[in-house]
């Protein structure tokens, strides 16, 4: 049976054709960023918006088991019931080492009435925000026991610096957001951030779209680290095709590293075969 792809948001008009170009593409790119650099880059991937094991997400689980890639996972505490995390561990049973189960806000609801849109924005009280950290830190800790980890992800990839210290004060131990963002994490919370936008991009053209996408894996790489970012509600079966692809790219090239934000937030978390 072919999978079924209900996407909820129109998927970029990169993947509205077929991705093999792009993938030699890709494979070409990563040979000539690669060569000068001389060690090992970290590459790791994260999923936002996660909370049930609708068909993508079951796809996207899937793909990553059987390639055996490391995947952070933002969940949505307020989304998240005991019966969607029941569903959602027979794969983090089957390989625990693959997942980092973290937070992606609380009910990933936009609270600007201007601007840009923020689930803990400049428009929310200190108090507010705190409120919220705090209900969505439980809810997980509650349905997760020990397999949460402690990573924040903000909605839309935002939030202000009283968020992040409150983070801090609540023992997460990194966030995770779009590169470059602001204002810098606070002393002590690890920064993880996404450098390469898979799904969300929104150039007018397949090919400004693909020549950004390549541009981010660049600069991202020249750094020694890069990380993926992935929402699994725009993918359609050439998103899919192209991210199958890259994994195997990934995966066979000898100069990078694919890591889990477990293992970079704790060295002592690794996998199993070290």
């Amino acid at each position: 049976m072919k999978p079924v792809y209900k996407t909820i948001a129109s998927p970029s008009v990169i993947y509205r054709g077929e991705v093999d170009a792009a993938l030699e593409e890709t494979s070409r790119i990563l040979d000539k960023v690669l060569v000068p650099i001389g060690k090992p880059v970290a590459v790791y991937f994260r999923a936002d918006d996660i909370a049930i094991a609708d068909p993508e997400t079951s796809l996207l689980l899937d793909l990553f088991s059987n390639l055996q890639v490391p995947l952070a996972l933002a969940l949505i505490p307020a989304w998240l019931t005991p019966s969607r995390w029941k569903m959602l561990r027979k794969w983090d049973d089957a390989n625990p080492h693959l997942w980092c189960w973290h937070t992606h806000g609380w009910r990933h609801l936009n609270h600007e009435m201007t601007g840009k849109k923020s689930e803990f924005g400049p428009s929310r009280s200190d108090d507010e925000i705190r409120s919220d950290l705090i209900r969505g830190m439980e809810r997980l800790r509650a349905l997760l026991k020990d397999r949460f980890c402690p990573v924040f992800t903000p909605p839309w990839n935002r939030c202000t610096e009283s968020t992040l210290d409150s983070l801090k004060a609540l023992g997460y131990r990194a966030v995770s957001r779009f590169v470059g963002a602001s204002p810098a994490s606070a002393q002590g919370l690890i920064d993880l951030p996404a450098a390469v936008d898979l799904h969300t991009r929104k150039e007018a053209s397949a090919n400004a779209g693909w020549q950004a996408l390549f541009h981010q894996i660049q600069d991202a790489f020249q750094t020694g680290r890069c990380g993926f970012m992935i929402h699994h509600q725009r993918m359609n079966a050439s998103a899919f095709r192209y991210l199958a692809g890259l994994l195997a790219l990934l995966s066979r090239h000898a100069r990078i590293r694919l890591v889990s934000m477990q293992t970079l937030i704790d060295p002592a978390h690794s996998r199993p075969d070290g």
